[in-house]
């Protein structure tokens, strides 16, 4: 099977004066299954790499495929209809609609296209959202507002939603950055354990805490992506 994301060469230049050069000939390989973490400072890319490896944004050059599809030619309701299929996010500030129920959060994912797969129609969605919540063991507040929730509580629905429809990829950005110490390791655990279920994770981050629970780590510094 192919990777699920194979860089090669990416570049991306922003057309300021002068020139701004975000990523530099960055090439990565990331196989099913692996947990990565990518660490750097404030500066160092981390924000256009997750960009570019979310297709929110194009390399100025290179070549990305995404689990065996080059994503630079696509046009761009190609490159969105790929993005709900492979791609799960998950965001440090949940984004959580605060006036639906737990259900009706994660079931938004297949409404507005992540998860959505043939035969996914209305029928059936709560259903698949229940089964998603109990992947990160929340059940038990499927009919509450995220108002009611920790924060916590709040991030293990994000990832439910995430979930939905069996993405390729789940992509992190910061995950743990409004959590306590507590919930943090929560999260991480509840990763430890989708990982063991053979999902492939990447979680941008500053944290070591995090980033030393990945089983590979590499290093964003001006533009240039380096593994250790």
């Amino acid at each position: 099977m192919p990777e699920v994301i194979r860089l090669d060469d990416v570049s991306r230049v922003f057309p300021t004066d002068p020139p701004v050069h975000a990523l530099s000939k960055i090439s990565l390989r990331v196989e099913r299954g692996d947990y990565m973490a990518i660490v750097g400072p404030s500066g160092s890319g981390k924000s256009t790499l997750l960009n570019t490896l979310g297709l929110l944004d194009r390399p100025t050059s290179g070549s990305y495929l995404l689990d065996g599809v080059e994503t630079t030619t696509l046009k761009d309701g190609d490159r969105t209809r790929l993005r709900g299929q492979k791609i799960g996010f998950v965001y440090q500030s949940f984004h959580l609609l605060p006036h639906r129920t737990v259900a009706e959060n994660v079931m938004l994912a297949e409404i507005y296209g992540r998860g959505r797969r043939p035969g996914h129609g209305r029928r059936g969605r709560r259903r698949r959202a229940e089964e998603a919540l109990a992947k990160v063991g929340m059940t038990h507040r499927i009919d509450f507002l995220p108002g009611r929730l920790s924060g916590g509580e709040r991030q293990r629905v994000a990832i439910a939603r995430a979930l939905m429809g069996s993405p390729a990829l789940l992509l992190c950005d910061e995950p743990t950055g409004n959590l306590d110490s507590k919930n943090t390791e929560t999260v991480l655990d509840l990763f430890d354990g989708l990982h063991a279920q053979g999902l492939t994770i990447m979680v941008i981050t500053h944290e070591d805490e995090v980033s030393s629970r990945a089983g590979r780590r590499v290093r964003i510094s001006d533009g240039i992506l380096t593994e250790e």
